[in-house]
Order: C-alpha cells, then sequence, then structure tokens
C-alpha cells in the first residue's frame, strides 16, 4: 500500500499485535524500513517517540550500520527469513543507551488480516550471555566468529545433546562449557571438570568411574568416581584427547549404555550425565593416525563448537582488556598509548588465558597506577637469535629446531611447567614427554 490513507489502518493494526507482547519488538517491511515498535522496545533502546524511529533502518538503529547485516559479516535474520518466508533467529550486538548488548533476535513473516499486505516481527529475546548481564569470564565479545559460538551455545544449550569444543589452549573452553550447563535443564544438579591431560593412565579409570575397597593396592575404601558425581547434571571432559586408548573403549561402552561399574565392582550404575568434551588437538587427524578410536569421536562429535583464537578476534582485545582490568581492579588503571598498542599487536599464542596473566601482573607491577610498556616485559621480548643459523645456511631438522627452542625458552622461564605449556599451546603431559625426550638424547636445560 503506497498511499498516508492506506498505511495508518496497517500501522494501527501492527501497534496492536506488537504491544501484546512484552518482550522489546519492532515490525518491519521487505525493504528493512521499521513500521512500528511496541512500548518495550522504545523503553529498552532507542529513546524518543515510535514516530521518531519509524521508517528508518533496522540495520541503523540496532548496529549503526548503513547496510543490511549480512553484508558486514553478520547474519541476518530478515535476509533469511525473505529467502525461506520461515521463521529465523540469530545472534546479534543491539546499540542500546546503556551500550552494546548480546540479544538473540527471532524474526517471522505477518499478514495484515484486513489489507493483506505482508510485513515482518522481530523479537528480541536478552540473552543470558551478554557479558554486560552475565558472570561468565572471558565470555565478552562482539566479534562475528565470537557471535557465531554464541548462538551455537543459545541453540544447544537447553536440550541434552553431546557437546564437543575445539579450540587452542586458553581459548576458554571451560568457561564455554559451564555456560551450556548453567541454561541447561541440569543447571542445579553438579557440574564437575575432568582433566584428562592431568591423570595417569593408572588412576583415570578409577577418577571417572571409582573404585570399590580392595580393588586394588592402596584401595582401602570405597570411593565415589567423578561421573557418579556429576549425577543429574554435567560432566565435563577436558584434552579427551589425551585419553589412552583402554579408556576410550570404556567411555565409548558409557555413552552407548549410559551404565558403568566401579573398578573392582560388579553391580552395573546407572549413569545420568551430559557430556561436554573439548580439545586443543586436531582429534581427526588423530583418528587418521589411530590415536584416538573414530567410533568414539564420531559418538563426542554430534554437536561441535569451534573456539576461536584470539589472533582472529582482534576487534575483542580492547573489550576484553576492559573486563580483566574491572575483575583485578577495584579502581580504574590507565593504560598508557605505547601499553595499549602492544597489547593489541600481540598475537597472544595463549589467547584469553595469556592476555588475562599479562593484564595480572602489569597491575601488579604498576601499583595499580597507569600500566606503561615497562609492565608489559612478555610483550617486549624478542624471539630467540636465527642469524648464526642462517649465517651457517645449514640446515636444522624440526626436532632439533624444536629442541633449541625449547632449550631457550625453559632457559628463560621461571614460571611453573603447567603455566609454560599453556602458553607453548600444549598440554602439560606433553611438554613434559617433549623435555622427557630431551633428556634422554642427552639434551639439557641450559
Amino acid at each position: 500500500m503506497s498511499t498516508e490513507k492506506q498505511d495508518k489502518p496497517l500501522a494501527i493494526t501492527i501497534s496492536s499485535i506488537l504491544n501484546a507482547f512484552s518482550e522489546p519488538m519492532i515490525a518491519l517491511d521487505s525493504s528493512y524500513q521499521v513500521l512500528a515498535a511496541n512500548r518495550s522496545y522504545m523503553t529498552l533502546y532507542p529513546s524518543g517517540k515510535v514516530s521518531d524511529i519509524a521508517g528508518k533502518k533496522c540495520h541503523e538503529l540496532s548496529h549503526g550500520y548503513s547496510v543490511p547485516c549480512d553484508q558486514m559479516g553478520e547474519n541476518c535474520p530478515l535476509s533469511a527469513v525473505l529467502a525461506d518466508h520461515g521463521a529465523h533467529r540469530v545472534t546479534h550486538v543491539h546499540q542500546s543507551p546503556t551500550g552494546p548488548h548480546v540479544v538473540e533476535v527471532e524474526l517471522w513473516p505477518g499478514v495484515d488480516p484486513v489489507s493483506q499486505e505482508v510485513f515482518y516481527l522481530e523479537k528480541i529475546h536478552p540473552s543470558p550471555l551478554d557479558s554486560r548481564s552475565a558472570s561468565h569470564e572471558g565470555l565478552v565479545g562482539h566479534s562475528p566468529m565470537f557471535l557465531q559460538m554464541l548462538s551455537l551455545i543459545h541453540k544447544v544449550a537447553s536440550k541434552n545433546t553431546l557437546v564437543f569444543l575445539e579450540g587452542e589452549t586458553g581459548t576458554g573452553k571451560e568457561l564455554v562449557a559451564h555456560a551450556i550447563h548453567q541454561f541447561s535443564p541440569r543447571r542445579e544438579k553438579p557440574f564437575v571438570t575432568v582433566d584428562c591431560s592431568g591423570l595417569t593412565e593408572t588412576l583415570i579409570e578409577s577418577e571417572l568411574f571409582g573404585h570399590e575397597k580392595g580393588a586394588f593396592t592402596g584401595a582401602q575404601g570405597k570411593k565415589i568416581g567423578l561421573v557418579e558425581a556429576a549425577r543429574g547434571g554435567t560432566l565435563f571432559l577436558d584434552e579427551v584427547g589425551e585419553l589412552p586408548l583402554s579408556m576410550q573403549v570404556k567411555l565409548l561402552r558409557l555413552l552407548e549404555t549410559n551404565i558403568f561399574r566401579r573398578v573392582g565392582g560388579v553391580d552395573p550404575i546407572k549413569a545420568d550425565i551430559r557430556l561436554i568434551s573439548a580439545t586443543h588437538r586436531n582429534l581427526r587427524r588423530m583418528v587418521e593416525e589411530g590415536g584416538f578410536r573414530k567410533d568414539l569421536f564420531y559418538r563426542l562429535n554430534i554437536f561441535p563448537i569451534r573456539l576461536p583464537a584470539l589472533r582472529d578476534r582482534k576487534g575483542d582485545i580492547p573489550l576484553l582488556i576492559e573486563s580483566v582490568m574491572k575483575r583485578f581492579s577495584d579502581h580504574p588503571v590507565l593504560i598508557d598509548e605505547d601499553a595499549r598498542s602492544l597489547l593489541l599487536g600481540h598475537s597472544y599464542p595463549g589467547n584469553i588465558r595469556e592476555l588475562r596473566n599479562i593484564l595480572e601482573r602489569a597491575l601488579i607491577l604498576s601499583d595499580g597506577e597507569t600500566i606503561t610498556p615497562d609492565h608489559l616485559p612478555d610483550l617486549q621480548e624478542s624471539l630467540p637469535e636465527i642469524s648464526s643459523w642462517e649465517e651457517s645456511k645449514q640446515l636444522l631438522s624440526l626436532r632439533e629446531a624444536e629442541g633449541r627452542y625449547l632449550d631457550w625458552v625453559l632457559s628463560r622461564s621461571e614460571e611453573p611447567l603447567s603455566d609454560l605449556a599453556l602458553k607453548l599451546g600444549v598440554s602439560p603431559r606433553t611438554l613434559y614427554r617433549k623435555m622427557d625426550k630431551k633428556r634422554k638424547r642427552g639434551s639439557h636445560r641450559v
């Protein structure tokens, strides 16, 4: 309809529909123009009157974009609805008087009963994962890759589906697992974490399934395992790629039957857990090389979520810096321009964990005053000199190059090896193994 006389009845009809909902809602036409908004939307989002926003583009109001969201690298629910005429729901960052908020946007087509004209209803659901309202340490960001991850968390949290988290060390896999648990029907029950890299092959079965008295030397009483301790809740298996093959068989049996037995026991016990597993390793390659069971991989990999490395979401670094600083300091601390340049330019092989450690150390060194480059020694150290290798024109084997780099790192680090392993992007178990191989080959720590 093109005339003002025809438009008014449609606007009145849409307004009555929108105001029947308590959630913030707007109505759009196919050209992304806002036709109407309900009272809740006007309270939480743009200030002023409905007439002030009618006729404006939705992407202009919610994002400040001059073009639709999908042209800026984000999901656009209206584009999707126009393509298939169905309902769509996406994760977005919406601007508001209090700043940007992560929200879930749901959009579907509607038809005016009088004019039969099609319009589109957009409902905004506040996200429990919004960094301004949630307390999930590290789940902070607005970048497209981060929002894609949040969208998957929203979709799967309410289900009982197995979730498989993939990502480099320090990307926040345990934080994501805990967020999934908190927004699931199991939230009132335990969330139990198992670090598979920190358990020896002889102990891991007892840790997971428990044991009966006398099951082995030292078993002086019955012990409840972590699977049993997580009854009704969520069991998070971190670094599942470190599980020995013998234990992979038992885990597969647990997932297929929901039954387990304590070590030394004969009575079957019913398991009641939701399993979330995580790894920084390439399990697909491990399957090809025989280091991980194919059947277990496909059983775990029902709903994979990839956690982006910090270098792939550098636009989120300022937000993360702000979040970490608020967490570790009870008063505002300035970061000078040179220090900020160092923080923004670093590649962060240790990801969010590395950024947090750097900032915590800087706050201590600065005595809670302005942070300068002098308070960021880790970002000013150069890599080992390799000019002598180049001048000799001698090729090094990868094993020798890795060995020399490991010597250099160990000679300059006073950190616990478990912390150092995180910065190197490997598990502590892997670092110990590499050091042991060097020792057996006659290498030494400089």
